[in-house]
């Protein structure tokens, strides 16, 4: 197989009931994130018409005056609940802020669980009523795409299928409505600034519907920088850096990027949705036995997964 090649998948086939369809889907998805990191996925149970109307809210709330925005800035949250403002955050070992604006919303606990109290409460926008509504209906459906992911993942490990479920249960996933805002004035954007500077995501893996304008691009092995371009209908899925600590890199963490378009449409907004489906805090990345051996010798430190969340958001400056 082509190792540079971003495998695409059909989500009905792991959902089919079909064990050889099922094991066909494991295998390519798996071999994908060995190879890439990345996957592509189609019929993942988000509507197009969901689609459409989160995209149409999202751009009604960064619609907004930049000061009506700043209220829904909450300091001491560390980004993790509503508005983050413009060139807020850098990628690890940039000096240049991205050029975006984003809004997050976290994890809803409705079953009595005590984790709970280690999130903050979410932050809706007055102006947009109906954003709580849709953007609570997509997290709730990538987070059960992303649960019945992981457990293809944990076959592919040769691990028991529901190996990551309870790890996920009230797990701190973010939903993030992303802005790349137009950039009025071209000429004077610092060199070297784009809109999402090479990174690797930080948490189990991402979900992600795909951007209102290409751009993303994902680095191949060889160093070459692979154009990612999934169909309207279809979602993106990354391996983020925990799942690669857990793995010793079996499946890779594979830095992307947002490349700036033309100058000509640099003056108009990007607009994309990433679903960061994060574990709960107490959560082992300790690297599994079955990952580690003489050839693949281990190459992490043991950590939770909220102690790399808390050292990677200080990384990104969202932290002090």
């Amino acid at each position: 197989m082509d190792i540079n090649k971003i495998a695409t998948v059909d989500f009905n086939d792991l959902m089919s009931g079909d064990a050889q369809k099922k094991a066909a889907f494991v295998k390519e998805m798996g071999d994908s994130f060995s190879n890439m990191g990345f996957v592509i996925v189609s019929n993942h149970g988000v509507t197009e018409d969901l689609r459409q109307e989160l995209f149409r809210v999202s751009k009604k709330y960064f619609e907004l005056p930049e000061d009506v925005k700043a209220k829904y800035e909450i300091e001491g949250l560390g980004g993790q609940r509503g508005h983050t403002g413009r060139n807020k955050e850098s990628a690890k070992g940039s000096d240049l802020p991205d050029l975006k604006e984003f809004y997050h919303v976290g994890q809803e606990v409705e079953d009595n669980d005590p984790i709970k109290d280690n999130y903050p409460d979410n932050v809706w926008p007055e102006e947009v009523p109906e954003l709580e509504e849709i953007s609570l209906k997509i997290y709730k459906t990538f987070e059960q795409t992303g649960k019945n992911l992981l457990r293809a993942i944990a076959l592919y490990l040769g691990l028991d299928e529901f190996y990551f479920d309870d790890k996920i249960h009230n797990g701190n996933s973010i939903l993030r409505m992303l802005h790349y805002y137009p950039q009025e004035n071209v000429d004077n954007i610092p060199d070297g600034a784009i809109r999402a500077a090479a990174h690797g995501d930080i948490n189990l893996i991402t979900l992600l519907m795909g951007g209102s304008a290409e751009g993303l691009q994902a680095q191949a092995l060889s160093g070459e920088w692979i154009n990612v371009q999934p169909n309207p209908n279809e979602i993106v899925i990354n391996i983020g850096d925990m799942l690669a600590r857990l793995t010793n890199n079996k499946l890779r963490s594979t830095i992307h990027r947002v490349i700036n378009p033309s100058k000509e449409n640099l003056k108009t907004s990007r607009y994309s949705m990433p679903f960061f489906m994060h574990p709960r805090a107490e959560m082992d990345l300790t690297c599994l036995e079955s990952c580690v051996s003489d050839k693949n010798p281990k190459q992490y430190t043991d950590m939770t997964a909220g102690e790399f969340l808390t050292e990677r958001l200080r990384e990104l400056g969202l932290l002090k």
